[in-house]
């Protein structure tokens, strides 16, 4: 019984590993759709409900991001590299927060998103949480690199197609906005929606680093 108890130490903990990234994977998907339905909503009251929920989801994130981090001080085997690990936690909690920083931004300046270029970027950061959800849960089992594959190379079109919304509108927003306070307050949200997409991009390359070594 003492000899199984050891040895069970060095067993894979791979139940753990990929049941924690696709929870986290499965809050970043649902967080990209409050955001979308978020900018979406005209009505203040209904869009402060939305940014409860987002909110709520980005602390569920950093506890389970936080549990990652515990499972790798106590595991000394692990479905894949240890430093891999630790990078698509980081890279999936940095979606999380992004995404949460944006509703923050919009509520915090109180800006009306009623904006074509904040809505592209929220449809765009949708796309990417659920390819990142897609690409996610093939991971366990590795069987098909080609279709994660296709889930990687799609999120980084859709980055590329994100950087074009981004400086499109940035350019009408310094073209027509007459107001250089509200310039200020549309462009802080814009670069925050664009960083998060660039945090998508970052999961991506992850899980293509990990593909190259495992699959």
């Amino acid at each position: 019984m003492a000899l199984n108890n050891f040895l069970s130490i060095f067993l894979p903990k791979d139940k753990v590993f990929f049941g924690l990234f696709e929870q986290a994977a499965s809050n970043v998907t649902v967080m990209g759709k409050l955001l979308e339905e978020f900018v979406y909503e005209a009505d203040s009251d209904k869009r402060l409900h939305i940014s409860k929920q987002i909110e709520d989801y980005e602390h569920k994130n950093d506890e389970l991001t936080h549990q990652i981090f515990k499972e790798l001080g106590r595991n000394f085997i692990t479905p894949f590299d240890r430093e891999d690990i630790h990078y698509l936690a980081t890279a999936l909690d940095d979606v999380a927060d992004y995404i949460y920083a944006t509703s923050k931004k919009i509520q915090f300046h109180n800006v009306n998103p009623m904006d074509q270029g904040i809505q592209k970027m929220a449809e765009v950061i949708r796309q990417s949480a659920g390819q990142i959800g897609i690409a996610i849960s093939l991971l366990r089992e590795l069987k098909h690199p080609d279709k994660i594959t296709e889930s990687l190379v799609k999120i980084n079109s859709l980055e590329n197609h994100a950087d074009d919304i981004f400086d499109m509108s940035i350019k009408n927003l310094f073209d027509k906005e007459t107001d250089f306070k509200e310039l200020i307050r549309r462009r802080e949200v814009y670069t925050v929606m664009e960083i998060a997409t660039d945090k998508c991009e970052d999961v991506a390359n992850v899980i293509e680093t990990i593909i190259v070594k495992y699959a």
